[in-house]
């Protein structure tokens, strides 16, 4: 599962980017279900309850490339339940959205083909 949405750096720029877009009630569907439930402690505490008693949690990092900073603000934006919180705040606006994440992706890395961290923790459990 995704690790806190901090650690994923597209995915923080496009709710940021939402968040100054719609400041009177911010879509944030990536940090509250990808990226919401991380927390290893409580993880494993809930695995354990759930009677696993082999519990490996491993955290890993990665770089997530993309030919353009268009390409993760159509993946977030378009193509994630993202979009229905878009379109019930301003339902003809899911390209200026799109657009404006875009844009604060390419404020953060560069114009051309971009890289962001992506973390996310691996987990394996046995009963």
């Amino acid at each position: 599962m995704w690790d806190r949405i901090g650690e994923n750096q597209f995915a923080y720029v496009v709710t940021q980017a939402l968040a100054r877009l719609f400041p009177q009630d911010p879509p944030c569907f990536m940090a509250r279900t990808p990226h919401g439930y991380h927390d290893v402690a409580k993880i494993r505490q809930a695995l354990t309850a759930a009677g696993f008693a082999s519990i490996s949690i491993e955290t890993r990092d990665d770089i997530s490339p993309a030919p353009s900073p268009r390409d993760p603000a159509i993946a977030y934006c378009q193509g994630t339940p993202l979009r229905n919180e878009i379109e019930a705040l301003d339902p003809s606006g899911l390209e200026a959205a799109t657009q404006e994440c875009a844009h604060a992706v390419a404020l953060r890395f560069g114009n051309g083909p971009v890289k962001g961290r992506i973390r996310a923790h691996v987990i394996t459990a046995v009963r």
